[in-house]
């Protein structure tokens, strides 16, 4: 069976490239019928936090992305988190050290320093010279004396051909000579990642390990260890980098780079997800719309390009603006709901006694967008008595000889009608027609210029069902006073 896992380190946000390794790495067990494991790397003890892993955890369950073994779900395979899994691997580093695999080192920062400024200046790679590979018991003793602390650090073999040969990148060849001695244990007891991630592999029998290209030059020094514990290697697969548009790293330039950013901005999580599974991986044909079902029937880790994902903000507002428009209109009025409030259109109370009215809204213009949050800028037509031009193009409509008395016949329809509907708004504008003579674009422009100031927008007889008989009387007589 087929065994995969994300592990993020929880020093910050859900990235949008670790959600993208999250899903491929849930795809590939879905559709492999093998098992999705959540494991929290958090040997960063300076940087890692409650908070952060919290956020992670969050975003993975917004975006529908489960777990079948990991944090909050357990197995038999735990605990799931890497400083609570010191005790084991203890023995695995007192093993290295015992058939002389590893040793201590004692050098400080600025002798380390001191050895890279002179690699540099040499023109060579950067790598530890391994002047600690030979030191007896009394230079440790010696050493310990001063309070130097040790790290511990892996023997690294000479003239070693080590190969990984990637799902996605094909074989890639790595000489061992490039690498030096690594440190596989920090001075305050703590496994480094390269050295806590293989060993969680190898117990959580983990076949096929999933992540992004930037943990390619891990994968050298994760393979020694496996060798050198004796362990079987699991296959793996490096997905490439996310770019932005100008073919450069993602950064916040090229659009949110967090999952939460995009959840906040009122974006559908199965949005995300089909956005995600394109980035890198194509599917047969030209659909480009599939659920989280689909997706997991169709996955293939052959076809995940090498190449350079690029993240295109205008390709997923497509795509989360088609979710958006084959929503359930409840769920799209709730996401509403909150950017109207801090948008102060509406208030909390009004919200609750008023949701018929304010789904009728948010239903006419969830059309025009791309993310719910833009719905602020598509509703300002719906509120207050008066009217503003947005454009010299409306102002000329106002302009025209007949648009006085069209708008005195509309004012007295009105007052003739109980209530304005989308059905009678119908039977109201061929009653104008009919009293004044305007037809086509003389008689629904003028009417829609008076009513919201704009000469474009929702479906006319949506809006003044919206306003109702009484605010449309009102925006009339504003635009007769004050515009005409």
């Amino acid at each position: 069976m087929e065994r995969v896992r994300f592990a993020p380190s929880p020093t910050g946000h859900l990235h949008i490239g670790g959600a993208r390794t999250a899903l491929f790495n849930y795809l590939y067990a879905k559709k492999t019928g093998g098992k999705f494991l959540l494991r929290i790397e958090d040997t960063d003890l300076n940087r890692s936090t409650e908070e952060s892993e919290k956020v992670i955890i969050e975003g993975l369950k917004w975006l529908g992305i489960h777990w079948d073994e990991g944090i909050e779900v357990g197995g038999e395979h735990g605990p799931y988190r890497s400083t609570e899994r010191v005790h084991i691997y203890n023995p695995y580093v007192q093993r290295l050290l015992d058939e002389g695999k590893a040793y201590l080192c004692y050098c400080s920062e600025e002798e380390l320093e001191r050895e890279r400024e002179e690699a540099l200046q040499r023109g060579e790679m950067p790598r530890y010279s391994g002047k600690c590979r030979h030191l007896t018991k009394e230079d440790r003793e010696r050493l310990e004396k001063e309070g130097r602390k040790p790290v511990v650090r892996f023997r690294v073999p000479e003239d070693e051909l080590i190969v990984v040969d990637d799902l996605v990148r094909g074989r890639v060849e790595f000489n061992s000579n490039d690498i030096g001695d690594f440190i596989i244990v920090k001075s305050d007891g703590i496994p480094v990642y390269n050295f806590a991630v293989t060993i969680d592999d190898y117990l959580m029998e983990i076949t096929t390990v999933i992540r992004g290209e930037e943990h390619l030059s891990n994968t050298p020094r994760q393979i020694l260890i496996y060798k050198a514990l004796g362990f079987d290697i699991p296959k793996f697969a490096h997905v490439s980098l996310i770019l932005g548009k100008d073919r450069t790293k993602m950064s916040k330039r090229h659009g949110s780079t967090w999952v939460e950013q995009y959840r906040d901005a009122g974006y559908l999580p199965e949005a995300i997800i089909n956005f995600l599974a394109l980035l890198g991986w194509s599917p047969e044909g030209e659909e480009e719309i599939f659920s989280m079902e689909e997706l997991e029937r169709m996955f293939d880790i052959n076809r995940v390009s090498k190449n350079p994902a690029v993240f295109d903000i205008d390709k997923l507002n497509h795509i989360n603006g088609i979710y958006i428009r084959n929503a359930e209109l409840d769920r799209i009025v709730d996401l509403a709901i909150p950017h109207l409030v801090k948008g102060e259109f509406i208030t909390e109370e009004f919200a609750n006694t008023n949701r018929e009215w304010i789904s009728k809204i948010v239903d006419t213009v969830r059309g025009g967008l791309s993310n719910v949050s833009e719905i602020v800028n598509h509703v300002g037509i719906f509120f207050g008595e008066e009217v503003k031009l947005e454009n010299e193009e409306a102002k000329e409509v106002l302009k025209q000889e007949h648009v006085s008395a069209l708008l005195d016949e509309f004012k007295n329809i009105l007052l003739e009608t109980e209530v304005v509907t989308k059905e009678n708004a119908k039977d109201i504008m061929n009653e104008i027609k009919k009293r004044t003579g305007a037809k086509g674009k003389a008689l629904f422009m003028p009417i829609r210029v008076a009513v919201t100031g704009q000469v474009h927008g929702p479906e006319l007889v949506n809006v003044l069902e919206i306003l109702g008989r009484d605010m449309l009387i009102k925006r009339i007589e504003y635009v007769k006073q004050n515009l005409l």
